[in-house]
């Protein structure tokens, strides 16, 4: 088998970026092996035929094949220990690597987004640790509360915090809304389009110095260093954690169920009926972040002049080929 060195070679960078923007909660070997193998059943099958958990798997496997050029010889040709050692030396390691990092990079950061600017906040945040925040801190105790929830209820506040209610994935903490306000009568009415979210955001893809719109980095975002120009469903997705009682994104984040989350969230994401709602999120977003990418270019309102004009441009068009 070659030898491939973890610092040398470009899928551990791959495997950060790819955590970030396609799909962070990953068993990357097992993803190369079925792929493969659904690959060759494909040759006699449709992906219609898969369970939707394989189909999801699929789309995965060929978004990775789409962003690294020759991965696919490279995974045919070696053996069953290089596929391991691709998966799970190289693009497994890039990708955990990536959530320690923006972790502990964010753990100081935050606590300067959710303060509000010249108040004295007790019991105070120890910046150092997020032990004392999560619910055992009243104010980020009402930020990760599910929706549906009041956290001003003091027994659901205790029971929150003694773990008595026990909080599931599909629980979605109310930080995710706009203004910290949820209506159970349009639930997508400022769902993931908040300020923290934001920073987290480019803290983590841009650069930190640009949460304040002052760049000063010396070093490139993680964005550009691999071309991203739009904001991707899962990308929306990786920067939920940013308050999170536990520390670290993976798998072993039992208090708030991140797995749980990460797939019901992008379930919603991907879903088709959902179609226009994600359309309009993602325009929003792209709009905060890549204001000048086509990405973040509105369609023109129904009724609109604009549209008027696209619609008589369409008719006209359609007529001519008719006649």
């Amino acid at each position: 088998m070659p030898e491939f060195s973890l610092k040398s070679d470009p899928l551990v960078s791959h495997g950060r970026h790819f955590g970030h923007t396609v799909f962070a909660l990953c068993n990357y070997s097992s993803l190369l092996t079925n792929g493969i193998l659904h690959l060759e059943q494909l040759e006699d099958a449709t992906l219609e035929d898969f369970c939707a958990e394989e189909r999801r798997e699929h789309r995965v496997f060929e978004k990775l094949l789409d962003s690294y050029p020759g991965l696919l010889e490279r995974l045919r040709e070696g053996s069953e220990e290089e596929i391991l050692h691709v998966g799970e030396l190289n693009i497994s390691k890039g990708a955990s690597a990536a959530r320690g990092k923006d972790t502990k990079s964010l753990k100081p950061v935050v606590i300067d987004w959710i303060v509000p600017a010249g108040e004295v906040i007790l019991p105070p945040f120890p910046r150092n640790s997020k032990i004392s925040h999560g619910f055992n801190h009243p104010l980020t105790g009402r930020l990760l509360c599910p929706a549906e929830l009041d956290w001003n209820d003091e027994e659901t506040k205790q029971n929150l915090q003694s773990g008595v209610i026990s909080i599931s994935g599909d629980q979605w903490p109310l930080f995710l809304y706009a203004n910290e306000a949820y209506d159970p009568e349009d639930p997508w009415n400022g769902l993931l389009r908040t300020h923290l979210l934001i920073n987290a955001f480019r803290h983590v893809f841009t650069s930190p110095s640009s949460v304040d719109r002052e760049p000063k980095a010396t070093r490139a975002g993680n964005a550009r260093l691999h071309g991203m120009t739009a904001v991707t469903t899962a990308s929306i997705a990786y920067v939920r954690f940013v308050l999170c009682s536990s520390s670290v994104f993976s798998h072993t984040d039992t208090v708030t169920n991140s797995e749980t989350f990460y797939h019901s969230l992008l379930d919603l994401l991907e879903d088709p009926d959902e179609h226009g709602e994600v359309t309009d999120l993602l325009v929003w977003w792209n709009c905060q972040i890549f204001p000048t990418s086509s990405a973040a270019k509105r369609t023109p309102k129904t009724n609109s002049a604009l549209s008027k004009i696209h619609q008589k441009c369409a008719a006209t068009l359609a007529a001519a080929s008719i006649s």
